[in-house]
């Protein structure tokens, strides 16, 4: 439904209640732009919720996931504000599952 052509993860925690307006101008802070068909991902402090942010082309879409149990495998700021996720990696990161292990074709690359 929604074309998303890159995925980008940002380290630093964010407040999960913000809404639209304020993770807009996170994304900018943090991504310098929102551009189209990109979705832009943030995890509170304890990484248990995760809010994604996409442009479309034409508005912005604010979408949120929270787990139950355990918590999303998020980096740490150490590695950068900004990191690139493909597709694998990123269903991988909203079941909770560690995808930093996840390559391409869904291969096994860190221990």
């Amino acid at each position: 439904m929604i074309r998303i052509d890159s995925i980008w993860l940002a380290t630093e925690p964010m407040d999960m209640r913000a809404g639209t307006e304020t993770a807009l101008a996170r994304v900018i802070a943090v991504f310098g732009a929102v551009k189209a068909h990109c979705a832009y991902l943030f995890a509170n402090r304890r990484a248990t919720r995760m809010k994604v942010l996409v442009h479309d082309g034409f508005g912005i879409w604010l979408a949120a996931r929270r787990l139950n149990q355990g918590k999303f495998h998020w980096p740490g700021i150490r590695q950068g504000t900004e990191i690139e996720l493909d597709a694998e990696q990123l269903r991988a990161l909203v079941l909770g599952l560690p995808w930093q292990r996840v390559g391409s074709g869904g291969g096994i690359t860190l221990l």
